[in-house]
């Protein structure tokens, strides 16, 4: 009979006990991501107050890129100094390629060079490549970085995390967005998803929208 109240009196010892809850998953207690346009990589570009619009400079570049400042986690939330911090880049802006063309110079194998060491040959002429219906082949192309390919599978459960480009497990994400002259004078939205603990337990999740007009 002792036994039998020794064995009830430690299993409702166990029982009482609680699980002390988990920590706010950032550590100043307030979640915070803000995305810029970095200004370096697209000099000309800035932020217009009066509309709430970046004006994004076309410099010949490819591309441009936004970088965020993302607010620390708790150390609860970190992983051998690894932060289990995810951003995600999406944008309402598609490319559909129709035709390439490109331009390639030519060189003579007995042409004249331009240097006296014979390393810089000179162009006798140039080709021009086209290739045509390139829709045909390649799917529209999302200016962040991701397509959609031709028999996607929607239903599937890894379908959400294709749609999209990533940036994890750092506090100062940057995404390069596709920009070539075609799109000057175009608006388009980009928009953030920032999960401050992509794990289990609690999270906090912040979204935002960068609006850019190319010039």
């Amino acid at each position: 009979m002792k036994k039998l109240l020794l064995l009830l009196g430690v299993f409702l010892l166990i029982s009482c006990e609680t699980t002390p809850p988990k920590p706010y998953p950032c550590l100043d207690g307030s979640c915070d991501a803000e995305f810029i346009i970095d200004t370096i990589v697209s000099p000309g570009s800035y932020f217009d107050s009066t509309d709430g619009y970046w004006r994004v400079k076309f410099n010949g570049l490819g591309y441009f890129t936004i970088q965020g400042n993302l607010d620390e986690l708790d150390p609860y939330y970190v992983v051998n100094k690894v932060p289990l911090i995810e951003t995600q880049f999406d944008s309402d802006y598609w490319v559909v390629f129709d035709t390439l063309q490109w331009t390639s110079p030519m060189y003579s194998v007995l042409s004249w060079f331009s240097n006296a060491a014979y390393t810089q040959p000179i162009s006798v002429g140039s080709i021009t490549y086209t290739l045509e219906q390139i829709a045909d082949l390649h799917p529209p192309f999302n200016i962040v970085g991701y397509q959609i390919p031709k028999h996607f599978c929607w239903e599937c459960p890894y379908a959400e995390t294709i749609l999209a480009s990533y940036s994890k497990y750092n506090y100062m994400p940057r995404q390069q967005i596709f920009l070539d002259n075609e799109m000057i004078g175009d608006t388009a939205s980009i928009f953030t998803k920032v999960l401050f603990n992509n794990d289990s337990g609690l999270r906090e999740i912040r979204e935002s929208e960068i609006k850019v007009i190319f010039e």
